[in-house]
C-alpha cells in the first residue's frame, strides 16, 4: 500500500502536534508519539506493483500542485479507535484530490482505495489512534476544552509505503 499525504507549515504543525501531545498525555495512549506520526492529511491510498512508475508519476504530479490554505473546524472519530480534526473541504482541497485521483487512476495496474476517491473522501488529520473506549471519551473531553478552529498552509506533499511506514519522496509545493 502507498499513501500520498500533504504536510503543513511550522505554525500549523505546532497547533496539530499540541493536540496530539495533549491527547497522548491525557489518555496515556502514545501510539501517535511512538510512531512519530507527523501532522498530515492523506489524500490518496493505493495499491500498485509498479513503484518506479509511481515515483515518476508522483514527481510529475507534485510539480503541478501549489501551496494552499485550509481551515480545521471540527473534531470527529472513526469508530471505534480514531479521533481526528477535520478541515473544510474547500475548492483547493477538492481540486487537489481530483488532480491526484485523475493522474494516479490513469496508471495501469493501480487500485485506489474507495475511501480516497473524489466525493467519497473525508479529509481529516488523525490526532489519536488505537484508543480504547475510555481513552476516546477522555480525548473528546480534552478536545472540548482545547480545540478552536484554526487556519493552516499546505507546503509539502509526500509519497510513502506502509507496513512498515517509510517515506519515499517528499516535495515542497
Amino acid at each position: 500500500m502507498y499513501l500520498v499525504s500533504i504536510y503543513f507549515d511550522d505554525k500549523t504543525n505546532r497547533i496539530i502536534q499540541n493536540h496530539i501531545d495533549q491527547i497522548a498525555s491525557g489518555t496515556g495512549n502514545t501510539f501517535m508519539l511512538d510512531g512519530n506520526v507527523p501532522p498530515h492529511i492523506t489524500v490518496c491510498a493505493l495499491e500498485t506493483k509498479q513503484e518506479d512508475l509511481l515515483i515518476e508519476l508522483f514527481r510529475e504530479l507534485a510539480s503541478t500542485l501549489r501551496s494552499g490554505q485550509l481551515q480545521w473546524v471540527s473534531v470527529g472519530q472513526f469508530f471505534p479507535y480514531v479521533i481526528y480534526i477535520s478541515p473544510v473541504l474547500n475548492a483547493y482541497l477538492q481540486n487537489m484530490i481530483q488532480i491526484i485521483y485523475n493522474k494516479v487512476n490513469d496508471m495501469e495496474g493501480t487500485n485506489i482505495s474507495p475511501y480516497y476517491r473524489p466525493y467519497q473522501w473525508l479529509p481529516h488529520t488523525t490526532i489519536g489512534k488505537k484508543l480504547a473506549k475510555d481513552e476516546m471519551q477522555k480525548a473528546f473531553e480534552i478536545m472540548q476544552r482545547t480545540f478552536v478552529p484554526f487556519d493552516g498552509t499546505v507546503v509539502k506533499i509526500g509519497l510513502a509505503r506502509t507496513n512498515p511506514y517509510e517515506e519515499i519522496v517528499t516535495i515542497q509545493i
